[in-house]
């Protein structure tokens, strides 16, 4: 037994009168990892204007993302797994929901339907990837685009990064099963993906049947490993390594990495994307060494301060920029074509036309855009009060309602 708060244990005094609780405040957020995130959305927009080889190499963002949220679902699953997994999905799906609607829309009223490959019921149950997306949506291949404004075969744009949302979801499903194998057998479950994507390379597990099963499994065997090392991380797993055990093993793995990626045709138009093994190496080693030196800061460096409130946004709008990312680069590159009907600048500075520069300041103009008109679901689909910008800059008259709201 224990005395009431405020009241000495074995004695029936009244408790003394209470004073006014503190505010509550919500999980402290981890401003290195926000950083990281902000860094790969900028990295993912960037790579997929350009397509640099080089630029995955320096950052690989899709492995950095996923151990971001492989760590956030090891310490969400401090409450019951099925109450974490559906509020994982409930903040997932949403944002892809209202893609889906927009663009499976502008599908259909450019002809696509059943007819397109003779099976209406199949077509039909398909299309249910969209809502919850176990495989890859289907979408409508080489639709025309709008003369202009929008490019040709924008519908494979759109569908193009959905393999990270489906990709993600199976990984928020199983995670339960894999952080009690976190738990017992910590280091075997975190290579366990690179010994499948190893396996994959080298022929081991051709006799899968279908094409879309082993495509979900190489997208797990690829960056399985930097999930479960996120995971690993929360459950405190890195820290019972000796300090030098990860600087000294991560250049070889690395090293291993690349050089499989050199020797098998790396350059621009074939890079680590199309390298699974090479891409699992290289991302397990950047992640292991950013997690290994993971400073942890709950406030800001004096030096990064000015940052706080573009990281804030690209953080709380993650899944909105990457899901529309795409289709904003396509409409930027094809207004700014039309600049060359402007007889004087492709006269005089054709340079500037040809620069990717301009591009991509218009392609971030339209992501803001895209902010603005769909972020909201973010916000919706978290309960949380829709925002139009959430920068994390303080709004007129904030601190007078909170307090009003602590004395309620």
């Amino acid at each position: 037994m224990t005395a009431p708060p405020g009241v000495p244990f074995g004695t029936s005094e009244a408790p003394p009168a209470p004073v006014a609780d503190k505010p509550r405040r919500g999980p402290v957020r981890d401003r290195y990892f926000d950083l990281l995130r902000a860094i790969a959305l900028f990295r993912v927009v960037f790579y997929h204007l350009t397509g640099w080889a080089w630029l995955p190499v320096v950052f690989p963002s899709m492995g950095v993302m996923f151990a971001l949220a492989g760590n956030l679902m090891a310490r969400s699953l401090k409450r019951p797994p099925l109450q974490v997994v559906r509020s994982r999905m409930r903040r997932l799906l949403p944002p892809l929901w209202m893609l889906g609607a927009i663009g499976v829309t502008g599908m259909v009223l450019q002809g696509w339907g059943p007819d397109e490959d003779g099976h209406p019921g199949w077509w039909w149950l398909h299309l249910t990837f969209w809502i919850v997306p176990l495989s890859d949506p289907p979408y409508a291949e080489g639709v025309h685009g709008i003369h202009g404004i929008l490019g040709d075969d924008w519908a494979a744009e759109i569908a193009g990064p959905l393999w990270y949302i489906r990709a993600y979801l199976w990984y928020v499903m199983l995670s339960p099963l894999i952080l009690k194998a976190l738990r017992k057998l910590p280091w075997p479950t975190v290579v366990a993906p690179i010994a499948i994507s190893a396996a994959f390379e080298f022929g081991y597990l051709d006799f899968l049947p279908g094409e879309r099963f082993p495509s979900a499994l190489t997208d797990f065997s690829t960056f399985g490993a930097c999930w479960i090392l996120g995971m690993a991380h929360q459950e405190g797993v890195l820290k019972r390594l000796p300090r030098y055990v990860v600087p000294s093993v991560v250049p070889a793995i690395a090293a291993a990495g690349m050089w499989y990626a050199v020797t098998h045709g790396f350059k621009a138009g074939h890079d680590l994307d199309d390298i699974p093994f090479a891409q699992a190496l290289w991302s397990f080693a950047t992640v292991l060494m950013l997690l290994h030196v993971s400073p942890s800061w709950s406030e800001w460096p004096r030096p990064l301060r000015p940052l706080d409130r573009i990281v804030t946004l690209l953080n709380s709008r993650a899944v909105t920029i990457y899901l529309w990312h795409n289709i904003c680069i396509l409409i930027a590159a094809t207004v700014w074509d039309q600049m060359w009907r402007v007889d004087t600048l492709a006269m005089n500075v054709p340079w500037l036309l040809q620069s990717l520069w301009p591009v991509l300041a218009i392609t971030w103009v339209l992501i803001g855009s895209c902010i603005v008109w769909f972020g909201w679901v973010e916000d919706l689909a978290a309960k949380r009060a829709p925002q139009l910008w959430p920068d994390g800059s303080p709004k007129r008259g904030g601190r007078r309602s909170r307090a009003r709201s602590h004395r309620a």
